[in-house]
């Protein structure tokens, strides 16, 4: 399907980057920020990163994400499979929940799919607000979120 033609100004013409130069992309991402700002207010965002590391001070597990607007977002969320069902996802969610409850957050949210750990996000008291069927064929995506304490 051929890119369309832009109508209204033949001057522009839309460009698909293979290899976008992150000055560019850090472009759109700041106007959008400012955007953003203007309409709903200073969102105060901040990354969030915790690790969880063993006696050689190898990481093993980990959460990245960032709090803005009054919301946790927890981007990606990792335990190497050798540390899985001992407790430990539990203990970094936790330690993320209440590191972005200092932050001024009353909620959290994130995605995961059906072969990763819906059910365990559950467990922790996070709720299915939405889904993607077939993401990928097969599997689905799930939306979570939860009200902190």
């Amino acid at each position: 399907m051929p890119i369309p033609e832009i109508a209204m100004n033949p001057q522009l013409k839309i460009e698909i980057a293979e290899e976008p130069k992150p000055d560019e992309t850090e472009l759109i991402v700041q106007q959008l920020i400012q955007f953003n700002t203007r309409c709903a207010g200073e969102g105060n965002f901040q990354q969030l990163a915790i690790f969880l590391r063993d006696s050689d001070e190898n990481i093993v597990g980990g959460l990245v994400g960032s709090t803005y607007w009054q919301w946790l977002y927890v981007d990606v969320f990792w335990i190497d499979e050798s540390y899985r069902g001992k407790g430990y996802g539990d203990s970094l969610l936790t330690a993320a929940e209440q590191e972005a409850v200092k932050r001024g957050c009353q909620y959290a949210y994130l995605d995961t799919f059906s072969f990763q750990a819906p059910e365990f996000y559950q467990k922790c008291g996070y709720v299915v607000f939405g889904e993607l069927s077939d993401f990928p064929k097969g599997h689905s995506r799930f939306f979570l979120r939860k009200v902190l304490q």
